[in-house]
């Protein structure tokens, strides 16, 4: 199982770390010791400033390569939402170098996914999904506010990587995204339904 990760893909976030807006999407991957086992995140030793980044998640149900955009829609039939932890210190350290970000964006626990649903059920192009922390809404997001659509990232990813049924794409967070502290309570919801609820330890 791949997670293939899509960065910049909504462009308030893009502003709200100051990077560029990007012209094609920008790809990370995470290894699959990086999805979480149960509801608890334990804060890494080796980073002070773990972000939280809220995304609509899709995985993939039927494998290929060089996929068509007309077509990208039959090689997936669920959804979910993760959240994808990040060490910003660690990352923003990396990048000043010009150095890969994995370090900060793939280690163990980072990866939080929930259950899957059934594409059908929803509206993809105009998806509301929302990050609660403590209570507070943190992120209120859109998929009609990507700059990339589902398709268009599958067809993009798919030139360079050969695409497997399991394999879990991660398609961009909302502006809003924000530092965890221990004993932080974190909610997230597809349209109206809470599907992750996790302990920060």
């Amino acid at each position: 199982m791949k997670i293939i990760c899509i960065g910049r893909n909504y462009s308030e976030h893009a502003k709200e770390l100051g990077n560029e807006i990007p012209e094609r999407p920008v790809i990370f991957m995470k290894p699959d010791t990086a999805v979480l086992k149960g509801n608890d995140f334990y804060i890494p030793e080796f980073s002070d400033d773990v972000h939280y980044e809220l995304e609509v998640v899709v995985k993939i149900s039927k494998g290929g390569k060089y996929i068509q955009k007309e077509s990208a829609h039959k090689h997936y039939e669920e959804i979910g939402l993760g959240i994808d932890f990040t060490a910003r210190d660690l990352q923003s350290d990396l990048k000043s170098k010009g150095l890969p970000w994995e370090l900060a964006k793939g280690f163990d626990g980072s990866a939080v996914i929930s259950s899957f649903f059934k594409k059908e059920k929803f509206n993809l192009s105009s998806l509301n999904f929302s990050l609660l922390k403590n209570k507070e809404k943190v992120q209120d997001g859109n998929t009609q506010d990507m700059m990339f659509s589902i398709d268009d990232i599958i067809t993009f990813v798919s030139q360079y990587f050969t695409l497997r049924v399991g394999d879990l794409i991660f398609t961009g967070t909302p502006k809003g995204v924000g530092k965890v502290n221990e004993n932080d309570i974190l909610e997230a919801y597809l349209e109206e339904e809470k599907v992750l609820d996790l302990r920060i330890l």
